[in-house]
């Protein structure tokens, strides 16, 4: 492998002129054209390229970010992941992407191995139910940046969806169908994600005169077995919903799947809204409205956010630095799977 002391000793010049040059900064030292340019032709003749490791260890940066995600077989987080990874390698950084699979401590054990990684930052979407783990983060005062799911006790920068108006714009597209009994299967209780959902979809209830009936809110995960068992007790009530509210993409799958083995058909004995629009949502039979969030924003924001910490060494949660806490707005995308009530 060609070093920079090989190239120092064939052109009979020192080891830091020849790494000056190399790194752009022959004007800034005064080093001569010619000392130059006989170095930067001999590196391409013999096809230099720098060592990252000990780029790395020189400029104390290893151009990596650390992406820790809940869930990576839950399609929206391989797409925030997937546009995380695109935006940082604008910038010249790579991604080291680990997966939680939503446990909190498993979090806790990622975070440390990537520290010890030396990632120059974070972007994490955390697990949700506590944020104690994360203080080795901020006590090593490394650059971070939260997606999705926050924490309303950390003084750092997020990215989130605006979730509350997602559920409560949908709630409120059903009783403007007709609905009036709409259950609601719930994800991870205690997350902010669920929090601001269910908040949402309780309110458009109590603004359009309906009571809110905490029977109609089960579930307790984001995943596709949850939607299912919840789906089955609602649909096995005395007083079955006509509609229901599902919290997260993975959480609808389960749903179709009760409605299917209870012999009911969409939109005809049950209507569906969800969270989190997925390309498939439009090939379902009947194709299903959905709450869109806007992903490729999420994880592009969230890159610049922690890219401008890392280059101004500023670290949002110090006191007295700017905490940006970014929530973009949702979409519903109407399609069929809500009939009209008369």
């Amino acid at each position: 492998m060609v070093t920079i002391k090989y190239i120092a000793d064939k052109l009979g010049v020192s080891v830091t002129t020849v790494s000056r040059v190399l790194n752009g900064k022959a004007k800034e030292y005064r080093i001569s054209e010619k000392t130059a340019n006989a170095i930067l032709k001999l590196a391409k003749e013999l096809n230099y390229t720098p060592n990252p490791i000990a780029k790395s260890l020189r400029e104390r940066k290893t151009n990596t970010i650390g992406l820790v995600i809940p869930d990576i077989s839950n399609p929206f987080f391989a797409s925030i992941a997937q546009n995380i990874e695109n935006e940082a390698r604008k910038f010249g950084y790579t991604i080291m992407l680990c997966d939680s699979g939503e446990e909190t401590n498993q979090e806790a054990e990622l975070i440390k191995i990537l520290i010890n990684r030396r990632v120059d930052g974070f972007i994490i979407c955390p697990v949700g139910i506590s944020s104690e783990h994360l203080g080795v983060i901020f006590k090593k005062k490394i650059p971070i940046v939260i997606v999705d799911r926050y924490f309303r006790e950390l003084n750092c920068s997020y990215v989130v969806s605006d979730n509350y108006r997602g559920a409560y714009d949908a709630v409120n597209y059903l009783i403007g169908c007709g609905h009036r009994v709409i259950g609601c299967v719930q994800g991870l209780i205690g997350t902010s994600v669920n929090s601001d959902r269910v908040q949402g979809y309780k309110d458009a209830l109590i603004h359009n005169g309906i009571e809110v009936d905490r029977t109609l809110i089960t579930g307790d995960s984001f995943g596709e077995k949850n939607g299912y068992i919840a789906t089955k007790l609602l649909l096995n009530r005395e007083r079955k919903p006509t509609a229901i509210l599902a919290l997260s993409n993975l959480i609808s799958l389960g749903a179709l799947k009760a409605i299917k083995e209870e012999g009911l058909s969409v939109p005809q004995d049950i209507s569906i809204i969800s969270f989190d629009d997925q390309p498939y949502c439009e090939y379902l039979s009947p194709p299903m409205t959905m709450i869109a969030q806007q992903k490729a924003e999420m994880g592009e924001i969230a890159v610049k956010l922690l890219i401008n910490q890392i280059g101004s060494k500023e670290n949002s949660y110090d006191k007295g630095n700017t905490v940006h806490k970014i929530v973009i707005p949702t979409r519903l995308v109407i399609r069929k799977s809500v009939s009209i009530i008369s």
